[in-house]
């Protein structure tokens, strides 16, 4: 596909899912601005692509509105910083194309912090400590490591490090991968039970565990990496240091932590 033809596509993606979203009321809510007014300067507006699920991170609350970890400290950032923005929901893949192509301004959503991805993109500071971990039913009984593994199918989502991990230890340990657009679709596989493990950072899958989703986690915690704010390489680095000072401000105040609080709990 030429770089005409994917941004096209890309732009109709976005068109399409904000027209979704507003259906919802998203276009309505708070984190549009961070007073509830648009009353910034039109060069301070921006264009966020985020996770479409991403619990506890991003994900949508009974009245469709996209709220999470994220979303919260992108929100107070704005505030103290003087921005407004817009949220575009994508699958993980879709928004780090989006950014790389220039269609949105920047993304947020459990991006790891990567040498790979410093050569594509421009990171803020390190917002969250995160790392991957595997997951079975509940009820399952005989996977219990990564040995137990050969031979079977493991789910994971297209473009994150969670398949970055798996694909690293598949030859060692003999199974086969299957890839999904985003993590409630990996769950799923594995409940109906075409899939006997999956991977997924350690927050998101503690997340849905607790919420009432019949998995369990059988390993330690690999890969430990941070998650970062990005922009296009060389591009928007106002938004950057408006991130990274936010982020400070909020750190030295203590509503950061505060935010991680409402969503895990020790």
């Amino acid at each position: 596909m030429n770089m005409f033809s994917k941004l096209s596509a890309m732009a109709m993606a976005i068109i399409m899912v904000t027209g979704l979203t507003s259906c919802s009321g998203w276009d309505k809510v708070r984190a549009n601005s961070p007073g509830g007014e648009e009353s910034a300067e039109q060069d301070k507006h921006y264009v966020i692509a985020t996770n479409l699920f991403f619990a506890p991170f991003e994900f949508q609350n009974d009245f469709g509105e996209y709220v999470g970890i994220d979303m919260d400290i992108l929100s107070a950032i704005a505030k103290d910083q003087g921005f407004t923005y817009e949220i575009v929901p994508m699958t993980f893949n879709e928004m780090l194309d989006a950014v790389e192509d220039g269609v949105v301004d920047a993304a947020l959503g459990g991006i790891s912090i990567t040498e790979e991805r410093k050569s594509r993109f421009d990171f803020s500071e390190p917002y969250f400590d995160s790392g991957i971990v595997m997951a079975v039913a509940a009820s399952k009984q005989d996977i219990t490591n990564y040995s137990d593994l050969t031979g079977k199918t493991v789910a994971v989502a297209l473009g994150t490090e969670a398949e970055a991990f798996a694909k690293s230890i598949q030859d060692m340990y003999g199974f086969n991968i299957v890839t999904f657009k985003n993590f409630s679709e990996v769950y799923n596989d594995i409940l109906k039970g075409n899939s006997v493990a999956g991977f997924e950072d350690y927050p998101v899958m503690g997340y849905i565990i607790s919420r009432g989703v019949e998995l369990k986690i059988v390993s330690d915690i690999e890969r430990r990496s941070s998650y970062g704010f990005i922009v296009p390489k060389d591009k928007n680095q106002e938004l950057l240091e408006m991130f990274n000072k936010g982020l400070e401000n909020l750190k030295a105040t203590g509503e950061y932590q505060k935010i991680l609080d409402t969503y895990i709990r020790k």
